[in-house]
């Protein structure tokens, strides 16, 4: 599989995993990886899943916008930049001050967010780093 389709189909898991059952993204992550979501830092595969599974938008649909990747490094690594428009956490967040901006406005909260995956020794990939930024724009 060519590594477009490959990162494709990693982000079609993980986030229809992440649309019904959150905690089973927990196998996608090692104690090395971590998790920075919105200036927060988390380490390891237990603590990121508590982190997703604590998340107010857990009843949603990630609607996928876009898919990029690159290799990464001579071990075999991908770099995979995904934005995702989400129109359920918008209703989510309208009660806080901190995203104001939603409820003047009519949008979906626009999602960006950066895996980097490292392949394991059974020939499959693990999360390394997960990037999750919402764009206020």
């Amino acid at each position: 599989m060519d590594p477009d389709q490959l990162s494709k189909a990693f982000v079609e898991h993980y986030y229809s995993t992440f649309d019904s059952n959150t905690p089973n993204l927990l196998g996608l992550f090692q104690e090395s990886s971590m998790l920075s979501f919105e200036g927060e830092k988390i380490q390891g595969a237990q603590n990121i899943s508590n982190k997703l599974s604590s998340l107010p938008f857990q009843q949603c649909k990630h609607d996928i916008s876009t898919v990029d990747c690159q290799p990464s490094g001579p071990a075999g690594g991908m770099m995979v930049f995904v934005s995702i428009c989400n129109y359920q956490a918008r209703n989510t967040l309208l009660n806080s001050a901190r995203y104001a901006v939603f409820r003047a406005r009519k949008l979906c909260v626009v999602m960006l967010v950066m895996f980097h995956q490292i392949p394991t020794p059974q020939g499959g990939f693990y999360v390394f780093n997960d990037i999750f930024c919402l764009n206020y724009a």
